[in-house]
């Protein structure tokens, strides 16, 4: 075996870690292949005889690449009004895949995506760092250009942001099945009074395409107010078939149109009641997806 392959072999050992900390960062699963494909090429043209831990120098080689991503994308004055919904993973239930297991760790549903989206670039890249991967903050730092102590101050705050916001779903999943069932059978039926009884008072809904303008996110508050748009949630099953899935981690539910996925509903179920809810129906984010069969 040549250097080559020795050093790529190595590199594959650290991809699913890589992807992991890349999805976390970005929320997009393609923007972190090709975050971790850069990590690659960077290795590959270095000397990494002088590298002691190839798996730490390559978590902070990943995030330097996705803090530059970041940077890049806060910048663009061509990006439409409104915050995009992280990619989803959609899974069967009962089980979900080995490769897509790894991402999912640490509870990071899709609600916890959509906040970490609203921190700053170095906030985020100090509270995933640190929080999820527990890298030290004198190695963060180097990567913010900040002293160890200013960045620890940047994780400080995400979690201020976090702490907020409903993020982390109840543990029993089939606790959560009965709640978004309810809230299906619900819609379906026109009960309002059933709807808000499965909904928080403070639900959020956040929904792109559909009646959205492509690339953007409608944004509702409120038991009362996500309850009377119940129709929505009727038309979206109109001529298709609902499909319990897996969404991050997380009881959801997909609806198919001639086998293919049309509408995507991610739940987040705290205390018992539904406390967020995501809704992608963009066909060309959702073409791009890779499905589990669910059936």
């Amino acid at each position: 075996m040549d250097e080559h392959d020795w050093l790529a072999r190595r590199f594959e050992g650290h991809r699913t870690h890589l992807r992991a900390v890349a999805y976390r960062m970005l929320g997009s699963l393609s923007e972190a292949d090709d975050a971790v494909q850069e990590a690659w090429l960077r290795l590959s043209r270095s000397d990494s005889g002088d590298v002691d831990n190839l798996g730490g120098w390559l978590t902070t080689v990943v995030g330097r690449i996705c803090l530059d991503m970041l940077r890049s994308r806060k910048s663009r004055p061509e990006e439409p009004v409104g915050a995009q919904l992280p990619d989803p993973i959609i899974g069967r239930e009962g089980g979900i895949d080995p490769e897509h297991q790894a991402l999912l760790a640490d509870s990071v549903g899709l609600a916890l995506l959509v906040v970490l989206d609203t921190l700053d670039p170095a906030e985020r890249l100090a509270f995933v760092l640190h929080d999820m991967f527990a890298l030290p903050f004198d190695e963060i730092a180097l990567i913010v250009g900040r002293s160890p102590a200013a960045t620890r101050q940047l994780a400080s705050r995400a979690r201020r942001r976090l702490r907020g916001s409903p993020t982390v779903p109840d543990a029993d999943l089939s606790r959560q099945r009965e709640v978004v069932d309810a809230f299906f059978a619900a819609a379906r039926g026109g009960d309002f009074d059933a709807l808000v009884s499965v909904l928080d008072p403070d639900v959020i809904l956040r929904a792109e395409g559909g009646a959205a303008p492509a690339g953007t996110s409608r944004f509702v508050r409120g038991a009362a107010k996500i309850a009377s748009q119940a129709l929505m949630f009727r038309a979206a099953g109109e001529g298709g078939e609902l499909r319990p899935a897996l969404v991050n981690g997380a009881a959801g539910m997909v609806v198919t149109k001639d086998g293919v996925p049309a509408t995507v509903f991610a739940f987040t179920v705290v205390g018992g009641k539904i406390a967020a809810i995501d809704i992608l129906a963009d066909p060309d984010r959702l073409a791009a997806l890779d499905f589990e069969p669910l059936g």
